[in-house]
């Protein structure tokens, strides 16, 4: 196989015995556009395709004059032409450079072309060969884009010239000449230290560094202060770039990398240099259902609460009030370096509208608003700056129950009330209706007191009292078991005013219960105390003294 092509060649012409398949030396003599023209000594030139003269880096590896390799595929066509063929040439020079690596164990170069089931194409000096994906590397690998587009060493381990067919590895290349490069890598790592590897892949997990014959992991977490997503973000397959080692296994030959601890952890100095209650601004990266993620320092995150968004909407869809991208101001609410964590506000730079009402309204003061709603506990108002003041049931009349006077009121209706009170940390205004109008029943009460002797007109009867008018919206109760001693029921009518005692008042609840019987022994003590102290009536009865003391 290690004939002289050129002596060949003389040989072949001067006895005109060339035939076809042979592989002759010829002189390119012009390159067109498509075609190179060679002279390879026979009747006529042959012409070649041009893309048999491409390399790998697309440019045409021939100009007038080189001499080259090539093969006859026929002295006479048909036609007067002799067809001539590079590639079959550089084919059978490759099969005879890989039958001799392959016998010595020689390392051969390639490139990786493509990539197949099971592994990977690889040219090698034209003649395409299968890379396993096993022998890719070290450790197998997925993706080889950090490799394609480089010459890379192989070592051909399988070859069958009738079956066209070559097997390569790269692996037991860099385990033979990485070897000694990989022990000393060994033997100088240490934690802390740092070096430069190559990005081979990447995972949703991280990615693997080449550190020179040792794989390296950089865990997503340890990629950067700031939230990651994926690894893609921030490398690339075939990336150099700086990590610092965090781990080192000796035993098991493993490694863990850092990139972000090449930095200084932004954490602490924005603890420092921003504390509780401090504003400043950022830029929303990300919207959950529960609040939004604002950077405000270059790897540092914090949440803002939905509740603490806005001072109004307090449930409502973080998508309605901010977007991602969007810069905006907020004040740190609570830092906590050391879990990573920064509770941030966005409400808290607006005016709080609560304040904002306290300080343009006095306690006292007539509120007019319309009815948002209408709630089993009272009625809320819609009020400055979006907030409510609620009218509770106990605040709408001084003579309905709750329950009974709501239901004057419906939803849109203004209604005009009277500031009670206003709480800013609780978020509560609270306004009154009934305050409106005097209090009868405290106006009626305030000269007035248990025993006090009142008159009263009957207003209604019922089966257990009898309602009785006191005065102007002003209602006591008489209990039946309260009539005196010659009244009954059918006997009292509508209208029919009485005299009574009032034995109890209840200011909360407003009600003043009655009693005919205690007003009626009232007097028979007064009758009886009157005839001991005049003692005018010796010899009649007390029945007698009493009649005569009523009749008065």
């Amino acid at each position: 196989m290690s004939e002289d092509f050129s002596r060949l060649i003389e040989e072949s012409i001067s006895k005109l015995q060339v035939k076809s398949g042979a592989i002759i030396m010829g002189t390119v003599i012009d390159v067109k556009k498509d075609l190179v023209i060679v002279n390879a000594g026979l009747k006529s030139e042959g012409m070649i395709p041009i893309d048999q003269f491409i390399g790998f880096d697309g440019n045409v590896e021939v100009k007038e004059g080189d001499t080259v390799e090539v093969t006859v595929d026929a002295i006479e066509d048909g036609f007067g032409e002799t067809k001539l063929s590079r590639e079959k040439a550089k084919k059978a020079r490759a099969w005879v450079s890989l039958s001799e690596a392959f016998e010595e164990k020689k390392i051969l170069e390639g490139r990786i072309t493509g990539k197949v089931k099971g592994g990977f194409t690889v040219d090698l000096a034209d003649i395409k060969a299968f890379l396993p994906g096993s022998l890719v590397d070290v450790r197998p690998v997925r993706e080889t884009t950090y490799l394609e587009g480089k010459d890379l060493e192989f070592i051909v381990i399988k070859i069958d010239k009738k079956r066209n067919n070559v097997v390569v590895s790269r692996k037991a290349v860099l385990e033979s000449e990485n070897s000694e490069e990989r022990d000393e890598l060994i033997s100088s790592l240490e934690e802390g230290s740092v070096i430069k590897g190559i990005v081979k892949n990447i995972t949703d997990y991280g990615a693997f560094l080449d550190l020179g014959g040792v794989d390296g992991l950089l865990h997503i977490t340890d990629m950067a202060w700031k939230r990651v997503r994926h690894p893609s973000e921030l490398i690339n397959i075939g990336d150099e770039i700086d990590v610092k080692v965090l781990k080192f296994d000796k035993e098991k030959t493993r490694v863990s990398l850092g990139l972000k601890q090449l930095n200084e952890d932004p954490w602490f100095e924005i603890s420092k240099a921003h504390p509780e209650g401090s504003k400043l601004k950022g830029k929303i990266t990300n919207i959950a259902d529960y609040g939004c993620f604002v950077e405000i320092h270059n790897g540092v995150e914090g949440l803002v609460h939905v509740s603490e968004m806005d001072w109004t909407n307090k449930n409502a869809n973080p998508e309605k009030l901010v977007a991602i991208g969007q810069e905006i101001e907020v004040m740190i609410l609570d830092i906590d370096p050391e879990r990573r964590r920064i509770s941030l506000g966005i409400k808290q730079c607006q005016p709080n509208p609560w304040t904002k009402f306290i300080d343009n309204h006095e306690i006292g003061e007539i509120i007019t608003g319309q009815i948002k709603s209408i709630t089993d506990f009272g009625i809320f108002i819609g009020l400055d700056d979006g907030i409510d003041g609620l009218v509770h049931l106990s605040d709408l009349s001084w003579t309905e129950s709750g329950d009974l006077a709501v239901r004057n009121y419906k939803k849109g209706d203004e209604l005009k009330t009277i500031l009670i009170s206003a709480d800013t940390e609780r978020e509560r205004i609270s306004l009154g209706v009934k305050q409106l109008t005097v209090n009868k029943f405290q106006e009626y009460t305030q000269s007035k007191s248990k025993g006090a002797v009142v008159k009263g007109k009957i207003l209604e009867k019922t089966p257990k009292y009898i309602s009785i008018e006191l005065g102007d919206s002003v209602v006591g109760n008489l209990k039946l078991s309260e009539l005196a001693s010659d009244k009954s029921v059918d006997s009292m009518q509508i209208g029919e005013d009485l005299e009574l005692m009032i034995t109890n008042i209840d200011k909360k609840n407003q009600t003043i219960n009655l009693s005919m019987k205690a007003f009626e022994k009232q007097n028979e003590d007064k009758a009886l105390n009157d005839y001991k102290e005049n003692n005018e009536s010796v010899g009649s009865s007390f029945g007698d003294i009493l009649k005569e003391h009523i009749d008065k």
